[in-house]
């Protein structure tokens, strides 16, 4: 059967169009070199496989040991393997690779020389810096593996490939530094990407839900990112990353709720001014949780407890409102996120536009029509941007989502009914864990040391050590001898 591998080939193949059978005669030797011609580097083939094989071709007379050496692979100049089933020879052809035949060979023999189509590494839009790199991941893994092995300089960097999807075949890495990483969490990840079976995998985001110790959970258990330097500080760290050809994203795991409270930024300026903006971040994720709700309990069940001028000028501002003040928040922030969505819809020339000036259209029409009052208009604008303030995209999608629940308990309990589900919410966040960390540490469990970077950010020459939940403690961050 092997004789009639490239027969076995071609029949595996039928109707791939661009599909290249390129025929060679090497004195009495037929071959044949098989390629697909839009994901080959063609420089590479024609220098450095049809040059070299041309060559010989001409000769007078064929070397004895010619055929010998193309076997054995030390005829060419680039790296080579044997494949010895059409099976692997097919996959290796629509991977990239180059194939040669040699009449009565009983493999193939295969080079690696893809070429795929990318974009040069761009700025990051979604993590921005004011001071930092600015460089980002692009969807080729070989170009975000180099920029990040020029962060990290190590021998004890590692990465463990994988090859997910049915059809796909995508190239997953687990990147790790030994030493710094628990053991117990990277053979649980390993384990948790080993067991998945799918047809496809064409974003790191698919794998995620594979990997989450609780994937009903609203709230994260991963951290998405696009900035190099925010993958390479995440190892350091002793967290692992995964990352995906075909992607501008890595996936950081472990995680806790504070370091995805955190920006890359927070490192680059001194300590006083990401300590400020620290606690400015962590205020303004309160006010996008608990504003709405906050003001429907307390204009609905309390109002005894504003102050009479401010009471005489809401009452005034809802007294030809048709709406009870749960219904009036809920139609707000319904329009707010669908003006947010449309924002990042349509094309970018006309997002912002759409996004700015259709909220204030809608509001101010919505008010002078007597639909809506205009203080809960201000409360559900502060609420919305207080909502872009926290840095990342999911934790912030989770706030958004538990808000309406949080809303109808105020709006139908009062406060009580707010600090209920405050209450609830955060037993549920103490009793989370991400990939065997709490999610709540340091606070829950009280781990003192790793204080020193939550709300604050105490200078690097403090910072001795590295956060307990990621690393074991025998591994400072300084040399203290």
């Amino acid at each position: 059967m092997k004789e009639n591998m490239l027969l076995q080939v071609q029949s595996r193949l039928i109707g791939v169009s661009d599909m290249m059978y390129q025929p060679l005669q090497i004195g009495p030797v037929s071959c044949n070199v098989l390629y697909i011609q839009s994901i080959i580097d063609n420089q590479v083939l024609r220098e450095a496989i049809v040059k070299p094989l041309l060559e010989a071709a001409v000769r007078t007379k064929v070397d004895s040991d010619l055929i010998g050496q193309i076997v054995s692979g030390t005829f060419f100049s680039i790296e080579n393997r044997l494949a010895d089933t059409a099976e692997l020879v097919v996959n290796d052809l629509v991977s990239g690779n180059v194939a040669l035949w040699l009449e009565g060979m009983s493999s193939m023999l295969v080079f690696s020389i893809p070429s795929y189509q990318k974009r040069s590494v761009p700025e990051s839009t979604n993590e921005v810096v004011v001071v930092g790199p600015q460089e980002a991941f692009i969807e080729d893994i070989q170009v975000n593996m180099s920029l990040l092995r020029h962060k990290i300089k190590h021998p004890d960097l590692k990465m463990i490939q994988f090859s997910i999807g049915k059809y796909t075949k995508t190239e997953v890495y687990v990147i790790y530094i030994q030493g710094l990483c628990k053991p117990d969490i990277l053979e649980n990840v390993l384990k948790s990407l080993g067991e998945i079976n799918m047809d496809s995998s064409l974003g790191v985001s698919y794998l995620s839900e594979f990997l989450e110790d609780h994937p009903l959970s609203p709230f994260p258990q991963y951290q998405y990112t696009e900035r190099p330097d925010s993958v390479a500080a995440a190892l350091v760290e002793g967290r692992i990353a995964v990352m995906q050809d075909g992607t501008p994203f890595s996936l950081l795991i472990p995680v806790t709720f504070f370091s995805l409270m955190q920006s890359s930024e927070d490192y680059y300026q001194r300590f006083h001014s990401a300590t400020f903006i620290r606690l400015i971040r962590l205020l303004f994720a309160i006010v996008a949780f608990l504003l709405p709700s906050a003001y429907v309990a307390v204009t609905t069940f309390h109002p005894e407890i504003i102050p009479t001028n401010l009471l005489i000028t809401i009452a005034s501002a809802r007294e030809n409102i048709p709406f009870p003040a749960l219904v009036e928040a809920l139609l707000m922030e319904i329009t707010f996120e669908g003006l947010r969505e449309a924002g990042i819809r349509i094309p970018k020339p006309l997002g912002q536009t759409v996004s700015i000036i259709g909220g204030i259209v809608v509001g101010q029409a919505a008010v002078q029509a007597g639909i809506v009052s205009a203080p809960l208009v201000i409360i559900v604008s502060i609420t919305g941007i207080a909502s872009f303030i926290i840095p990342h995209f999911e934790l912030g999608l989770a706030f958004r989502l538990l808000r309406f629940p949080v809303l109808l308990m105020g709006g139908t309990l009062g406060l009580f009914g707010v600090v209920i589900s405050v209450y609830l919410i955060y037993w549920y966040m103490v009793s989370l864990r991400s990939f065997g960390v709490p999610y709540m540490q340091p606070f829950a469990p009280f781990v003192l040391r790793d204080l020193k970077d939550t709300f604050i950010r105490v200078p690097w020459f403090r910072m001795k050590k590295r956060t307990q939940a990621y690393t074991p403690d025998n591994e400072p961050r300084q040399d203290t001898t």
